[in-house]
């Protein structure tokens, strides 16, 4: 399953909003606001929001001024969480979030709705910035 959300410009240069999200605790300033529980592990975070079962993803790659991967911590739940910087100006870049993930097709169908509200509020929180 692979889901997109909306590119969206940052009034940061391609370097602060890469530096910013390679600080893992950075990610619950652009969590939903449904947020239930934020927690910084090592090398990633644990996260849930309302109605959902707890989530855990760690830190697998980081591209300098141009990707940010988060992976499941869990095999039984395999995803990444992709976050693609693109420079626009000095001051300003554009950023996307993309999922993808190997699930069943039931699972799928029961958490493709909600992930793609996640992913475009990270978007749209990380836009505020």
């Amino acid at each position: 399953m692979n889901l997109e959300s909306p590119k969206v410009n940052v009034q940061k240069s391609d370097s602060e909003l890469f530096e910013f999200l390679s600080v893992v605790e950075n990610f619950e300033k652009i969590m939903p606001e449904d947020t239930d529980k934020f927690e910084v592990k090592e090398n990633g975070f644990l996260f849930a929001l309302k109605g959902m079962p707890e989530i855990k993803v760690k830190m697998s790659e980081q591209v300098p001024s141009n990707k940010i991967v988060l992976s499941s911590a869990l095999e039984q739940f395999p995803f990444n969480l992709i976050a693609t910087i693109t420079k626009t100006t000095e001051e300003s870049s554009e950023v996307q979030f993309n999922f993808d993930g190997k699930f069943n097709m039931m699972m799928a169908m029961m958490i493709k709705n909600p992930l793609q509200k996640f992913i475009n509020t990270l978007a749209q929180n990380i836009e505020k910035l």
